[in-house]
Parts: structure tokens; C-alpha cells; sequence
């Protein structure tokens, strides 16, 4: 039955992580994977999941099934991340939020309802995007295309090729936006950018939606959502896919949630219906350990500060080591600007190497990345970011 099957090539970023592993290079560098990683260069546990963790285990009764739409009370912590206290949209009741096994779940529920109520749509993505977008769509039986985004010149975002692009998009297709921190090129749209795009999509009818998965990694929790209220505010429906990996750590608790904002309370209640009939046919109740995780910080006082400070303390360090690495390159006499790499924002950022420099970097130095060129920045510390300079000056002065 499965001998006639054709090989699948490695995913293209665990692919990579699994050559790391194997590289007996002692100075070797993994700059692809993506997670957080602290100054050790470990993924760590944050302090606050410890605590919530332990209060849990302390009081934990059963492990019985969640609903399916997730663990009670989640929605609201979710939505008054997202939103803030006491947003219209919550007092209105014009969201509704399930739980999902982490941001990629909540893009998948996303798909499949969009599949199930608007089978002919086509949803619109940046050019680049993350790798797994296409797919998550694609698998849901969706129709996908793409918009320019990325200007491999300037190493910023592109604002007239997308706004000339997304004018065009038709009413009821889906436009997909990532909330900030862009993944994979570290370049944001700006706010009076952000209003284009809400009024475009507006005027044209097209539905934005916003893959949020690194709130507070960029300038802040509040500040990260700036993209999603101006949306919600020039548009009736909009789709938000949120998920915890990152600003928790959560990584293998699969914690996410996806929220759909809606015109009135009776199409809200419509629409929790139809992503039950999603949820149930997929994988029928989410996890409960990290949606616990998330309830338990956000609703205590205590926690939910240690939790903040942590995220900050994330941020400013990836923010150092976007100037440290940029600094350092510049000493080390990098034939090119890479003053780009501070104005970015979040974990990722499109360095400009090329696929043959990234080559040249693994190769030669056992330095590891996405052959797109784009880093995690989180990857670099102060102990081997001397060792990376080095390795792109060395290549880039090399190159062929």
C-alpha cells in the first residue's frame, strides 16, 4: 500500500535542527530553529509557569475533557489580551474565542471554518511568510496567493508594492497579516501603515486576518496590538490567530486560541457553532495543561506581573542583540550596512545573505540558518555573537 509513496524531502527549519545536532563542531551555532533562547542559550522555563504549575499540580482534581471550545474562562484572559479591559468588543459581545493547540492550531480552525462557510475564498499572504502559512491553508482546502511585502533592497517592508497589491483583492477573500514581529524578516508595517490597510480592506470587503503569535516580543503587550485594534476599528470582521509559545515559553504545551471578531452578538453565536463543528471533527477537545497555565498567570494579580516583567525582560534582550550584532559586524569591517537589523522587530530578522553565503556559513563555520538568510536573533549572545560576525564578514568579503 505505502511502497509506491515518494520520499518528503526534511522540513526546511526542523531539517536544519536535527544537521545541528549532528555537527561535532564545538563553535557551531544554531540560528534557525525558532525559539527564544536566553544568554545560556537555553529555552527556558519562565518563573510564573513554574508557580502556576505548581498551583495546579496542588489543586488539579481530575483530568477530564475540556469543552469543545476550550478551557472556561480562557476566552476572556485571550480576548482582554488582545483587546484590552472593557473594549467595545468584548462589552458588545462581537468575538468569540476558542482554544487551539498553539498558533498553528489556531490558523488550522481558522482554515477549516473559512472551508466549511466560505469554501471559494482565497487567502492572501506576504511574500515571504512564514514557510508553514501556505500549508496550513492548502491542507484545508484552501486556495492561496500571495502579496509583495519585502523589499530585498532597502531590507524593509515594500508599502507601495502591498498597497497597490491588496487594493485589488477581492471582497470576501481573506488577507493575512502578522500582528507584529514579522516572521520570517523582522519588518513591521508602521501605524499609519496599519490604517491603509484597515481602510483598504474597508473599502474593498475583504477580511483581514492576524496571525499574533509574538504579542510583547516587539515593543510591548499593549504596544504589539497597536495593528489588531486599528483593524477591529475600521473593520467588522477580522480573524485573530493568538498563540503562547513564545511570550509563556510554551512551546511543547500547545497553547494558543483563535478569535473571531464579528458584526452583532448573533453572528458571533453562529460562528462559535460552526468552529465547534470544527474542533470537534479535528481533534474534538484541546489540551488543558498550558490553557491552565495561561488562565492561572493572567488571572492573578501576582503572576500576571512576574509574567510582564519576564516578557519584557525577553524583549530587551533580543532588542540588545539585534544592536550588539550589528555593532560588531560594523567593527569587524562587514563590507554592507547592517544598521537594518536594529529597526527590526521581534525574534527573526532577512540578514540579506544569500542561499550560497548561507551555505558558505554552515559549511565553513558550522554556523546554521534558513537558506532564505533569515536568523533568530535570539540565537546570538555574547559569547559566540564575535565568532557569527566574524563568519558573514569573512564570507561576504569571500563571495564569489
Amino acid at each position: 500500500m505505502f511502497e509506491t509513496l515518494t520520499p518528503i524531502p526534511p522540513d526546511p527549519i526542523l531539517g536544519l535542527t536535527e544537521a545541528f545536532k549532528k555537527d561535532p563542531n564545538p563553535n557551531k551555532v544554531n540560528l534557525g530553529a525558532g525559539v527564544y533562547r536566553d544568554a545560556q542559550g537555553r529555552t527556558p522555563i519562565l518563573r510564573c509557569v513554574r508557580e502556576a504549575e505548581r498551583r495546579i499540580l496542588e489543586n488539579e482534581e481530575s483530568k477530564t475533557y475540556l469543552p469543545i471550545d476550550g478551557l472556561p474562562g480562557l476566552a476572556d484572559v485571550v480576548q482582554g489580551l488582545v483587546f484590552g479591559p472593557d473594549h467595545p468588543i468584548i462589552t458588545e459581545r462581537r468575538a468569540v474565542t476558542v482554544q487551539a493547540p498553539g498558533g498553528t492550531g489556531a490558523l488550522r480552525i481558522a482554515g477549516d471554518f473559512l472551508a466549511r462557510t466560505r469554501p471559494d475564498v482565497t487567502v492572501w499572504v506576504s511574500e515571504p511568510t512564514w514557510p508553514n502559512h501556505p500549508n496550513i491553508f492548502q491542507a484545508a482546502g484552501l486556495k492561496v496567493r500571495t502579496y509583495p511585502y519585502f523589499n530585498p533592497h532597502t531590507l524593509g517592508v515594500d508599502f507601495e508594492a502591498m498597497r497597490e497589491a491588496i487594493a485589488h483583492i477581492p471582497r470576501g477573500d481573506i488577507l493575512l497579516l502578522h500582528g507584529c514581529c514579522h516572521n520570517p524578516t523582522g519588518a513591521d508595517l508602521t501605524p499609519e501603515q496599519w490604517e491603509e490597510v484597515a481602510r483598504l480592506a474597508a473599502e474593498q470587503g475583504f477580511v483581514p486576518m492576524v496571525d499574533f503569535a509574538y504579542q510583547g516580543f516587539g515593543d510591548g503587550l499593549a504596544e504589539d496590538a497597536r495593528g489588531v485594534h486599528i483593524l477591529t476599528e475600521h473593520c467588522p470582521e477580522v480573524l485573530i490567530a493568538s498563540s503562547f509559545s513564545k511570550n509563556f515559553g510554551l512551546y511543547s504545551e500547545r497553547a494558543g486560541a483563535l478569535t473571531v471578531v464579528t458584526s452583532d452578538t448573533q453572528a458571533t453565536e453562529a460562528v462559535r457553532g460552526h468552529l465547534k463543528k470544527v474542533i470537534r471533527a479535528n481533534f474534538s477537545t484541546p489540551p488543558a495543561h498550558g490553557a491552565k497555565i495561561v488562565h492561572t498567570v493572567l488571572t492573578d494579580p501576582h503572576l500576571r506581573r512576574m509574567w510582564e516583567e519576564e516578557v519584557a525582560a525577553m524583549r530587551r534582550r533580543i532588542h540588545a542583540m539585534r544592536h550588539l550584532l550589528a555593532e560588531t559586524l560594523q567593527e569587524k569591517g562587514a563590507p554592507r550596512d547592517f544598521s537594518f537589523i536594529v529597526r527590526q522587530r521581534g525574534m527573526f530578522s532577512y540578514t540579506g545573505l544569500t542561499p550560497e553565503q548561507v551555505d558558505a556559513l554552515r559549511e565553513r563555520y558550522s554556523i546554521y540558518m534558513v537558506r532564505s538568510g533569515r536568523i533568530n536573533v535570539a540565537g546570538i549572545n555574547e559569547n559566540n555573537v564575535d565568532y557569527i560576525a566574524q563568519a558573514i564578514v569573512d564570507v561576504l568579503k569571500n563571495s564569489v
